[in-house]
């Protein structure tokens, strides 16, 4: 049988499978699922480093140390934000209305290659805290790390009560069968995060879809910054993983009268700028001649770049910039570039800055995420105001602010990017939105309450009769 027939059937397998679990599952009380989620969480903390260097063999991206540390974020960062929500039976309750927490039913979770193992991780735990089933369709080019991980997770959760085929993985991925799992009418959500076609083609399949679109955030340095910190949290940001998070920083901008403090001090921090033909030379390797970036880019350190695209940099050098003037689709510096580069825009006043990170916004990366380093709350709130992002960072990392592990915003490997982005929602994504609520709601009122007040003022109208004597008059008041 073809590979695309084989997916498409185990596919079907999964989702009947998963079908039957979570209608048992979705009679588990909140302490029953708390105890599933609570065991992957304790077995997966033993699986932090060797799902780490096995997503880093299979993928060739980032850095193995960094894998480590999103593996432990998704399991027991997210684990302590969600373990204590009340997702199931009554959530909320008054005199007169009450909510009560009703599972969506099976999660198709698309999982990228970039963040491959922590974000299945992350996935499966806050859909089943939601009290769903999931089945996750890994990334080919990271399947083998992905069902591993997956299958780590059915163990603990069976063997803390689960019903078997709650969690699924597509040990065969193919495009027909992630389409398959994506236009099922039994996929009740899907979590889609991963490529723009891949995103568009989840809204398109018929079912609802949480997206996320790519990220291509801009780094505003203003001049009341301090620059010495806000180029570290960049650096450190930016080569965390090698730049595969779609939070971290992709443009950074700075105002003319900062511009020699901020070079220098990237150059002291392991930066190197480069010259107009390097730029050339390396923005050719950028992007391909159909304008899609170059995967072999994605998650290599600046040496191995510089290797690659035929450059000679120092060793030290850990981050690459290009001092650029404009944005378009065609400009591989002013787009999403998941790896150790960064554009580099000197703007006249902060009111320009703001239209160039706006510029860049809406090249790519609309309801994304944007960072500002200053400490004019004027501005910062200006900047609050305009922007078309769901996630405004100050004075931190895109790439771990933006996931939630620097700051509090809720912790999650799905950053949702509003209405202008193309998303349905602009939320870090939570088990809250893989639930639905269901409203009790106690009369309080009657129909003969409203016709009272109606005919109340009904009774204060003008009557016919003043209406003619009213027409009569100004007939009259007329012929004079």
């Amino acid at each position: 049988m073809d590979k695309d027939l084989l997916s498409i059937q185990q596919v079907r397998d999964l989702i009947k499978s998963a079908k039957v679990a979570q209608k048992l599952y979705s009679t588990f009380t909140q302490e029953q699922i708390d105890k599933v989620i609570y065991a992957i969480v304790q077995e997966m903390k033993n699986h932090y480093v060797d799902l780490a260097k096995k997503a880093h063999e299979e993928t060739g991206f980032g850095k193995c140390e960094d894998k480590v540390i999103k593996n432990r974020f998704a399991n027991e960062f997210v684990y302590d934000y969600i373990k204590d929500m009340k997702t199931v039976g009554v959530l909320k309750e008054t005199d007169t209305i009450t909510e009560i927490g009703v599972p969506m039913g099976i999660v198709a979770a698309l999982t990228p290659s970039t963040n491959p193992t922590s974000t299945a991780i992350y996935k499966t735990l806050i859909s089943l805290k939601a009290g769903n089933a999931i089945i996750v369709s890994p990334h080919p080019n990271a399947k083998d790390c992905v069902i591993d991980t997956v299958k780590l997770m059915q163990k603990a959760a069976y063997a803390a009560g689960a019903p078997v085929g709650l969690i699924g993985v597509i040990e065969i991925p193919t495009m027909e069968g992630t389409n398959e799992l994506m236009k099922s009418k039994d996929t009740s959500i899907i979590l889609a995060t991963g490529g723009e076609a891949m995103v568009r083609a989840a809204y398109s399949s018929g079912r609802p879809a949480i997206g996320v679109g790519p990220g291509n955030g801009p780094a505003f340095i203003e001049k009341s910054a301090n620059v010495k910190e806000a180029v570290r949290k960049i650096v450190e940001s930016k080569t965390f993983d090698n730049g595969v998070i779609c939070a971290s920083e992709q443009s950074v901008i700075v105002e003319p009268c900062n511009k020699e403090a901020v070079m220098e001090e990237f150059r002291k921090q392991g930066g190197y700028f480069l010259s107009k033909e390097e730029s050339e030379k390396l923005g050719r390797f950028i992007l391909r001649a159909n304008g899609t970036m170059n995967p072999q880019i994605v998650g290599k350190d600046a040496q191995t770049l510089a290797k690659l695209s035929g450059l000679n940099i120092p060793s030290n050098v850990k981050l690459l910039l290009s001092e650029q003037s404009t944005v378009s689709k065609s400009n591989p510096y002013s787009r999403e570039k998941l790896t150790t580069i960064l554009a580099f825009y000197v703007e006249d006043n902060p009111e320009k800055a703001c239209e160039r990170a706006i510029e860049l916004l809406e090249n790519e990366g609309k309801g994304h995420t944007l960072i500002i380093h200053s400490e004019n709350k004027d501005i910062i709130r200006e900047f609050a105001l305009k922007k078309p992002v769901s996630r405004m960072l100050v004075n931190v990392g895109g790439s771990l602010g933006g996931v939630g592990a620097t700051t509090n915003l809720a912790p999650a490997f799905t950053l949702g990017c509003g209405a202008v982005g193309g998303s349905s929602t602009s939320d870090n994504i939570t088990p809250m939105n893989l639930i639905n609520i269901r409203r009790v709601a106690v009369g309080v009122r009657e129909l003969s309450d409203f016709k009272k007040d109606t005919n109340t003022n009904s009774n204060s109208d003008v009557t016919n009769s003043e209406i003619e004597d009213m027409i009569r008059r100004i007939i009259a008041e007329y012929r004079k």
